[in-house]
């Protein structure tokens, strides 16, 4: 009996629960992103939030256990520093009950989740795992909202219930949008890496794939986050891939539009209207002009806390023109028409502007400003040779989308905790990827050969 044990092959000995006990501590942030998949009900926290708080308390609880220190004083200072501007400004709001709302949000989005995010991944291998999650989470929404649109299912749009949002419901139409292109972002990253070839032709289908969701989105502030994100990406990672994606995209776009008659006129039209935001301006823009010309008055009132948090929909009619609308017209998804309130100026910038403050924004500004610096040098520092290349495109990727989509949306709506991880994986490239090496199974050789490879 022991001697025909001792024939069999090693893999066959090795334990599965071994190797999911490897991915452990990176499980609750993978659930996280797992629970965006589920239909949202309008108002309160969503599960993915709850169970984000969670992940929180979890990866405290570690830290206790194992008596190790959690963050470097520099990691903390560029993690902690939008905590200043958001001290300021709480204590600016018009309510305790507003200021202590608002702290908790702010604090969860850009501190506590990105921070519990970067503890618990140990190596690449993790930051991998969470990364191919939130690609999931893409095709998942994508291929909903693809549903929505071809069945006429989805949100209103110019009449049409044709606006594809997944599972986020016409409350959040800008949800899934910012699921697929975030999903398309890591795939893109994945792509130009070192990885196998297997995993970086299966990322390569999974980015051309969800060109479509996006497309039918009709989500303008979406679409220039991503073309610039992947244009970056592109130059970041070399010419030579640089020429095989663009033909790719180019062919892509070409059997999407003419094979699959996805450039309808809405589309068109929709696409035409970018261009158009200063001649012909639709009413979403001209809302959305009006709104900035708000935050900006709030600000000049209150250039150093701003109005508090919380207090933009408090002051906004006090600065707003005539040319503002009631509020979104919103319908279908399940949802019956009505009219949504217009309360945030939909440009995260100024939203920080009018709440915090030139002190919320400079704190909040310099620590993404910190993280961009510090992972665009760690992707130098392995582009020519060295592993982690597809981790910095992915990470680089991920912070060059949220600075970029900030300038026409801001945080709000079930979909935002997605923003907290996507920060979350920024920084643990940013400020821990060289120091962390890859996390070896302790299964035995086979497991570490199996390991080399996938870098």
């Amino acid at each position: 009996m022991s001697h025909a044990l001792t024939a069999l092959p090693r893999h066959a000995l090795t334990p599965l629960p071994g190797r999911a006990a490897a991915a452990a501590p990176v499980l609750p942030a993978v659930a996280v992103v797992a629970l965006l998949t589920l239909p949202l009900t309008p108002g309160g926290a969503g599960p993915a939030d709850v169970v984000s708080g969670l992940m929180v308390g979890y990866c405290v609880i570690r830290l206790l256990r194992e008596r190790r220190r959690p963050l470097s004083p520099a990691t903390a200072m560029v993690l902690g520093l939008p905590v200043v501007g958001l001290a300021l400004a709480a204590m600016e709001a018009s309510s305790p009950e507003a200021g202590l709302t608002g702290l908790g949000r702010y604090l969860q989005i850009f501190v506590l989740v990105p921070a519990a995010v970067l503890l618990l991944i140990r190596g690449r291998a993790d930051f991998r795992l969470l990364a191919w999650s939130v690609v999931g989470l893409a095709l998942w929404q994508g291929a909903i909202g693809v549903h929505q649109y071809a069945t006429r299912t989805g949100a209103s749009y110019q009449g049409a219930n044709i606006r594809a949002v997944g599972t986020f419901g016409a409350q959040d139409v800008m949800g899934m949008a910012a699921a697929v292109s975030l999903g398309l972002v890591c795939a893109v990253g994945i792509a130009l890496g070192r990885a196998s070839v297997r995993q970086r032709a299966i990322a390569a289908g999974c980015a051309l794939a969800l060109l479509l969701p996006l497309a039918v989105s009709f989500s303008r502030g979406a679409w220039i986050a991503t073309v610039v994100t992947c244009a970056v990406q592109l130059v970041l990672s070399g010419p030579l891939r640089a020429l095989k994606v663009v033909a790719a995209a180019v062919a892509a776009s070409v059997i999407l539009v003419g094979g699959f008659g996805v450039g309808t006129v809405l589309l068109q039209q929709r696409i035409d209207s970018i261009a158009q935001v200063t001649d012909a301006p639709d009413q979403a823009v001209v809302d959305r002009y009006t709104l900035w010309a708000s935050a900006t008055g709030m600000w000049r009132q209150h250039p150093l806390t701003g109005v508090g948090l919380k207090g933009f929909p408090e002051h906004r009619d006090g600065h707003a023109t005539l040319a503002l609308s009631s509020g979104a017209e919103i319908a279908g998804a399940g949802v019956s028409y009505r009219r949504q309130p217009l309360l945030s100026p939909h440009n995260m910038y100024l939203l920080v502007l009018s709440e915090q403050g030139l002190i919320g924004l400079l704190a909040l500004a310099g620590s993404w400003l910190a993280l961009l610096v510090c992972g665009l040098r760690g992707l130098l520092r392995v582009r020519d040779r060295g592993p982690g290349l597809d981790c910095a495109l992915v990470a680089c990727g991920l912070l060059v989308w949220l600075l970029t989509d900030f300038v026409y949306g801001d945080i709000g709506g079930p979909s935002t905790v997605l923003t907290a991880m996507a920060l979350g994986l920024v920084a643990w490239w940013a400020l821990a990827g060289d120091e962390r090496a890859e996390v070896v199974p302790r299964g035995g050789v086979r497991e570490r050969v199996e390991e080399a490879v996938a870098r």
